[in-house]
């Protein structure tokens, strides 16, 4: 956790600096401009009283927005940090997210199913990187949620590596036609990461927003 706290603090003084830098460009190229039109005005034709003091308001008014841009990009940095803090408590724990993909982890993985409705049974589909399907399983549906655990193993019994992995679900309806069925899965959180404005988990090989977070359980 501290690495990725670090890193989004880094990200976060980085895009600061960037747009601090910007705003002191605009600024310095306004006090040139108006250090060079007071030094070139004709002392025959002088810079008229009201324009002079509109320059001058522009001027401190791109000061303040320095200074606030600054304030605001700390702000926005404790904040951050301070949200990586507290889902430090997540590392270790199980959690229940939707996505398309599973993580395969310890060489064990686990799929959420829905209750049975109009579709009784499902067929599932685990499909690596390459897009090729390693393995499928049809499973009943019952009266309650339930699981399916995969044990990493291809059609062919040969264990797989930990990774993500692609899940498709599909059940058929009351006229034979292919339903997609709602799923969800499960795996160890094991470290939180920011990446822009959005705080992602990470279950292995498997990233995912915070806002699809079902429900978080001790581990086993």
């Amino acid at each position: 956790m501290s690495g990725s706290i670090a890193s989004a603090t880094a990200s976060a003084a980085s895009a600061a600096t960037q747009s601090n830098t910007r705003l002191a460009g605009d600024f310095n190229t306004f006090l040139t401009l108006l250090t060079t039109q007071l030094q070139n005005q004709s002392p025959t034709d002088p810079l008229d009283a009201n324009q002079m003091t509109n320059q001058l308001v522009q001027f401190a008014s791109v000061e303040q927005q320095i200074a606030m841009n600054q304030n605001l990009e700390r702000m926005i940095t404790l904040q951050q940090s301070a949200q990586l803090t507290a889902a430090a408590p997540l590392v270790g724990q199980r959690a229940e997210v939707e996505s398309d993909r599973v993580a395969l982890q310890n060489g064990t993985a686990e799929i959420r199913l829905p209750v049975a409705g109009t579709v009784r049974t499902a067929e599932i589909a685990v499909i690596d990187g390459t897009g090729r399907t390693v393995r499928t399983q049809n499973v009943t549906l019952g009266q309650a949620a339930s699981g399916w655990t995969w044990d990493g193993r291809d059609s062919t019994g040969r264990q797989l590596t930990d990774g993500a992995y692609r899940v498709q679900v599909n059940g058929r309806g009351a006229n034979g036609e292919a339903v997609s069925v709602p799923f969800a899965v499960r795996g160890t959180v094991t470290g939180a990461e920011r990446s822009g404005t959005d705080l992602n988990l990470r279950m292995g090989a498997l990233t995912v927003g915070f806002d699809r977070l079902r429900s978080i359980a001790p581990a086993n």
